[in-house]
């Protein structure tokens, strides 16, 4: 799938219909392609294909170009292996106004290959800056979010309009965020158990059919020993799952972030995914496909139980 020659953005047909439920789609998406996993597209025009790779680091319009040709690449490559991809705005946004028209494409090159589309940019802000900043976010495609809740309710709930899903920061995997998640708190709960306790109540109102709330909880697999705790208090959550792979989380780390089976958490990698080793004779295409297919048949023997 080769990106687009036309530099305007999407239009704003893309937002979810009033049925749409985020957290049901991305149940049924799991369950339709088997693996509860997710790509990351986080691209870095330095560690792009020599074919992509622009003249010019310092060429904007360029360099968003190459970006967005490589992404579209990926979505093709991966959209049957995974469950959903994550879209990393800081690095489509570093490229000004191309950047940011580039992302918009590449969202929806993603939805419409029917991948669940987590677009990646943390907001935290209150009001009509948070109805802002969720509303650009339906009108470019993304089914979920990923959100700061540090400013309680009122940072959350307008992620949610229209079906739409978040994923809140609760424990992520960079180890210096230990400085303030791990902080304990008077009543004996660390910071990211009070947060937890926060996204479940929020989250209770967004519960589907499937037994999910469009409200999840970002939970980082490096943080091994504090996530069958952080699950039991968010049953109804899924968790977003990052430090997968390159960061060293691995296969065990990951088990008790499910509820059930390949119910209740999205696993992601995006490093490991986007630049493997290309065999001789091969296309980086290729290397790509089988590397999404290796990281959905290791999640896959999690949730079948064939990893225990």
């Amino acid at each position: 799938m080769m990106a687009s020659n036309s530099q305007s953005a999407p239009n704003t047909q893309q937002c979810p219909s009033p049925a749409f439920h985020a957290g049901d789609f991305l149940v049924a998406r799991v369950d339709e392609t088997g693996a509860a996993t997710c790509v990351g597209l986080d691209p870095v025009v330095d560690r792009l294909p020599a074919a992509l790779a622009p003249t010019d680091a310092n060429d904007c319009a360029a360099c968003a170009r190459a970006i967005e040709a490589f992404s579209c690449e990926v979505i093709e490559a991966v959209r049957t292996e995974a469950a959903a991809v994550k879209i990393q705005a800081a690095c489509y946004e570093r490229y000004g106004p191309d950047g940011y028209a580039a992302m918009w494409r590449v969202l929806s090159a993603a939805r419409s290959s029917g991948l669940a589309v987590v677009l990646d940019f943390k907001r935290g802000d209150i009001g009509i800056s948070a109805e802002h900043y969720a509303a650009s976010a339906r009108a470019a495609g993304a089914h979920w979010t990923t959100i700061s809740a540090y400013l309680g309710a009122d940072g959350v709930l307008p992620f949610l309009a229209e079906g739409c899903g978040a994923f809140a920061l609760v424990r992520t995997s960079n180890p210096s965020g230990d400085a303030l998640q791990a902080l304990p708190l008077a009543s004996g709960e660390s910071v990211a158990q009070r947060v937890a306790q926060l996204v479940d109540e929020l989250g209770r109102a967004t519960i589907g059919v499937s037994g999910f709330s469009t409200l999840g909880a970002v939970v980082g697999a490096t943080k091994r020993g504090e996530i069958a705790a952080l699950r039991a208090r968010m049953p109804s959550n899924i968790f977003l799952v990052p430090g997968y792979g390159a960061q060293g989380g691995t296969s065990d780390d990951v088990r008790a972030c499910f509820r059930e089976r390949d119910r209740g958490a999205l696993i992601t990698a995006s490093r490991s995914v986007l630049y493997p080793k290309v065999a001789l004779g091969s296309s980086w295409q290729a290397a790509i496909r089988d590397a999404a297919q290796v990281f959905a048949a290791e999640i896959r023997a999690i949730t079948s139980g064939d990893g225990a």
